[in-house]
């Protein structure tokens, strides 16, 4: 049997050949600056017998009259992708009644489940959304207004696969969102989050950021500069963040349907006066940024005390912690819920110690936690391994290990015993420790993670 091995050489050879030189930080410019739409249509393209095409010109791209800025966004959007990309020209109309104007044909419409109820079966929950294609009307239904906004990014992807504005004249397809919220940081740099850049997370899933590391969303510095602790020294270094550039930040995210979500930098002591301190920063932080979706309360910067995995501590020293760490995140849900139930306080102990062996520690510090926020927990760190006779267990985050870590499964099962949602800090396409690197290529290992995030 004749070898189909290619040699690395030849591999480069061919990619050198095939591909446009990438110079570096071409990828920055783009995601900085380019727009998400270029064409994308085959010339020679045609529809097949079994497929339904829009013509270049005529037809309208329906939206409700009244709809939430993203989802109008995303219609604006759509449009242009429809010139840009497939050389298609529709005209929008904002109605009070899509169901009624798509009677019509020779339309796109997009709407809700309450919308449009026709087209609503099988949805059950934000973000999820149905597409279905007729000869004389294609229908973006949404299960809310996120939805549709998805549905239609969908559509693009779609078109975009087919290389021309052509899809099954049958089409009925009903997408679920695997992911209650899809969260990353800047991939151009602490707080750079441009407009383009913004328009490619959301048409890539992403509906969340985190902004930014190591920083109050109000500029407050009080652990960072008054605290000798050794993660205060650390975060001494971190830049000061501008609360006008935050505002400004908040604001353009909204446009896209992308919330935000921030960090507590704060060392709680237990005593008084520090209660007293977190309430007041926690208090300041909500009547400046109302409309910040969440706070990542992450022991690299909220923490207990003195910071520290507790590696090698006594049983009583981590569970004091423990209970002390979760009274602080209590005060902050109590502040936070006070003035909206709806923001998210997700509490992450992501430092302690996350050997396989220390299950029922990990265990602990969950079931000490406010039943009113989220627990954060991080997906493959401290799983187990054996290879080739040597066994261990994942430092840091990496795609050689599926998951879930073993203390993070005895972490999600006591999280539902308790009734609370839960997040996990699960990387998908690319992973922290190849910061660098666009996306790793081992689509089935993705895959195989991606189905135990949905068991």
């Amino acid at each position: 049997m004749r070898s189909r091995a290619v040699s690395t050489t030849t591999f480069a050879r061919e990619i050198a050949r095939d591909l446009p030189e990438e110079r570096p930080y071409d990828f920055f410019r783009r995601l900085s600056d380019a727009s998400v739409h270029r064409l994308r249509r085959d010339p020679s393209a045609r529809p097949g017998e079994a497929e339904a095409a829009l013509p270049s010109r005529g037809w309208r791209l329906i939206r409700p009259r009244v709809c939430a800025p993203y989802l109008a966004q995303a219609v604006d959007d759509f449009r242009d992708y429809l010139a840009t990309a497939m050389q298609v020209e529709v005209t929008i109309e904002a109605v009070d009644d899509p169901a009624a104007a798509a009677a019509a044909g020779s339309c796109i419409v997009v709407g809700t489940r309450e919308q449009l109820p026709g087209q609503a079966g099988g949805l059950r929950q934000s973000k999820d959304y149905a597409i279905a294609v007729r000869p004389e009307c294609w229908t973006v239904c949404g299960y809310d207004e996120r939805g549709a906004m998805h549905g239609l990014y969908h559509l693009e992807a779609r078109l975009n696969l087919r290389e021309a504005p052509y899809q099954p004249r049958d089409l009925a397809v009903v997408r679920h969102s695997l992911y209650e919220t899809r969260m990353a940081l800047s991939s151009l740099g602490w707080m750079d989050w441009p407009d383009a850049l913004l328009s490619h997370m959301v048409h890539d899933g992403f509906d969340a950021i985190f902004a930014s590391v190591y920083a109050n969303p109000n500029g407050d510095r009080t652990t960072s500069d008054t605290s000798n602790d050794f993660y205060a020294r650390l975060l001494h270094r971190v830049r000061r963040q501008d609360p006008a550039r935050m505002r400004d930040l908040i604001d353009r995210a909204a446009r896209f349907g992308i919330k935000v979500y921030a960090p507590v930098i704060y060392q709680y002591t237990g005593t008084p006066e520090s209660e007293a301190g977190l309430r007041r920063l926690v208090q300041d932080l909500l009547r400046e940024f109302p409309d910040i979706r969440g706070y990542v309360l992450l022991t690299e910067g909220f923490w207990y005390g003195t910071w520290g995995g507790a590696h090698g501590a006594s049983r009583e020293y981590v569970e004091n912690w423990a209970r002390e760490w979760s009274r602080a995140v209590a005060i902050v849900a109590e502040e936070c819920h006070r003035v909206n139930p709806a923001i998210d306080i997700l509490p992450w102990e992501y430092n302690i110690d996350f050997r396989p062996q220390n299950v029922d520690m990990k265990r602990y510090f969950v079931q000490q936690l406010p039943t009113d926020c989220t627990p954060l927990c991080t997906w493959e760190n401290g799983k187990s391994f054996e290879m080739d006779g040597m066994k261990g267990h994942l430092r840091d985050y990496s795609l050689n290990q599926v998951g879930p870590a073993e203390v993070t499964a005895a972490q999600i099962e006591e999280i539902r015993r308790r009734g609370m949602k839960v997040f996990c800090k699960a990387d998908s396409f690319a992973s922290w420790q190849f910061g660098t690197v666009p996306y790793l290529p081992f689509p089935q290992q993705w895959y195989e993670r991606y189905q135990a995030l949905e068991r």
